[in-house]
C-alpha cells in the first residue's frame, strides 16, 4: 500500500481539456525516509517508522536515532509500509494519477464557539417577543434525570482534532518538485502535516 507524509500547500482550480473546472488541494508530498521498522520479537507489534522533513539541529538522542539517514524533523509511524527497509526513500512516484487515497491531518481549530456555529442550530426566530436570544441553545432536556445527558450538542471548542477524509481522487503529480494535486478539499490549515494513503 502507498503512503506518505506531506504538508498542505492550499487550494487552487486546474481546467480539463473540455473546460470543466476542478478545484484541487496541492500538496508537499513528501520524499520519506523509513528510519525504524519495528518487529513483533523486538517491539511487541510490527510497524515502520518514517521521518520527513529535515532537521538541522537534532538533539543527541534523536542523532543517535538516525544515525548514517538523513536527520528529519518529524518521525511518524505507520502499518502500511511492512516490505521496507531501514534507509529506502519513498516519493510522489508511489501514486499514479486517477488513485483513490484518504488524507489524515489535524482541522482548523476555531475556539470556543456556540451553538449555531459548532452544530448548525437555526436559533430562535427575530420576531414576536424574543429578545438577545437569537443564537441561544434552548432547552437542553427534560427535568428527569436531573444531569445533562451525555454527547449534548451545547457550546465548546470547535476544531482541531484529527479529520479524515477518504475519497479523494489525485488529479495531478508533479515528481520534480514532489508536488500531489487532489480533488476537493483536506483538512486543516496551510503547513498541516498531512497523511496520505491509497485505499
Amino acid at each position: 500500500m502507498a503512503f506518505l507524509l506531506g504538508k498542505k500547500i492550499g487550494m487552487t482550480q486546474v481546467f480539463n481539456e473540455d473546460g470543466v473546472v476542478t478545484p484541487v488541494t496541492l500538496i508537499q508530498a513528501g520524499p520519506i525516509m523509513v528510519t525504524q521498522v519495528k518487529t513483533k520479537e523486538k517491539d511487541g507489534y510490527e510497524a515502520v517508522q518514517v521521518g520527513y522533513g529535515n532537521d538541522k539541529k537534532p538533539n543527541k538522542p534523536k542523532a543517535g536515532h538516525l544515525k548514517g539517514l538523513k536527520p528529519s524533523g518529524i518521525l511518524k509511524e505507520t502499518k502500511m509500509l511492512g516490505d521496507k527497509k531501514r534507509g529506502e526513500e519513498l516519493d510522489v512516484s508511489v501514486f499514479n494519477v486517477g488513485d483513490v487515497v484518504k488524507v489524515s491531518g489535524i482541522s482548523k481549530a476555531k475556539g470556543f464557539q456556540g451553538v449555531v456555529k459548532r452544530h448548525g442550530f437555526h436559533g430562535m426566530p427575530a420576531s414576536h417577543g424574543h429578545h438577545h436570544v437569537l443564537r441561544h441553545g434552548g432547552s437542553i432536556g427534560q427535568r428527569f434525570p436531573q444531569h445533562t445527558l451525555k454527547g449534548m450538542r451545547m457550546p465548546g471548542r470547535m476544531g482541531g482534532k484529527r479529520v479524515t477524509t477518504r475519497g479523494l481522487k489525485i488529479v495531478s503529480i508533479d515528481k520534480e518538485n514532489n508536488l500531489l494535486a487532489l480533488k476537493g478539499a483536506i483538512p486543516g490549515r496551510r503547513g498541516t502535516l498531512l497523511e496520505i494513503q491509497k485505499i
